[in-house]
């Protein structure tokens, strides 16, 4: 299933969810090449105190998705390079967090997909709170640990666990019909035409309308 969320775009996806379960859009990838999908490990931590996010690492299998809810804080950074390094090395698939990383330079080196508000300097401390595998929010959004979290280049989206199949159905339907529109409409003034006019038409009347 993670391999099929892999090859839907978060928009997609999005729209199969009706807009909901988007983290803050500021939340954006150090690289507009990352893309990823993978299954959460959520951690909790105060601000400035990143030891949970070690042993959220620890905790972690190959191919999960360290999120972290770290309040929006873009003063003191949750990790460097080398404790992203270590993430690459256990094999997670990325690191998403409503906060901010340091050592940006050598942090692009290592071509891991990183998702933040951006960088700082200031080195988070280690006074030891914090939780993993709890529910928390995450860039405004309610993560559960086992949901699925995909990222590229417009965002990250989160795809409730109990629902990931009923979602990924709908996305693929979604991204069939886009396909479908697309092609209909590409080059065809005449079509572009009729789209709109369905669009314009059913809108100005308050009826549904029909992509």
């Amino acid at each position: 299933m993670i391999d099929l969320f892999k090859d839907l775009s978060t928009t997609c996806l999005s729209d199969a969810m009706e807009g909901m379960n988007n983290l803050d859009s500021a939340i954006k990838p150090l690289k507009t090449t990352y893309r990823f999908a993978g299954r959460a490990v959520t951690i909790k931590m105060p601000v400035g105190d990143n030891l949970s996010v070690l042993e959220g690492i620890r905790k972690a299998k190959h191919g999960d998705v360290l999120i972290i809810d770290a309040k929006g804080d873009t003063y003191r950074a949750i990790a460097g390079d080398f404790v992203i390094g270590m993430m690459q090395t256990k094999g997670i698939a990325a690191l998403v967090v409503d906060g901010v990383i340091r050592d940006v330079m050598p942090v692009k080196a290592l071509d891991f997909p990183v998702f933040c508000k951006g960088t700082t300097v200031a080195a988070g401390g280690k006074a030891g709170v914090g939780e993993v595998n709890i529910p928390i929010s995450c860039g405004g959004t309610a993560v559960n640990p086992g949901d699925i979290i995909v990222g590229d280049a417009d965002g990250v989206v989160v795809i409730p666990q109990a629902l990931s199949e009923v979602i990924l159905k709908k996305a693929l339907e979604k991204k069939k019909s886009d396909e479908i529109r697309e092609e209909k409409v590409s080059g065809n003034h005449e079509e572009i035409n009729k789209y709109l006019d369905n669009m314009l038409q059913n809108n100005l009347r308050g009826l549904p309308t029909k992509e």
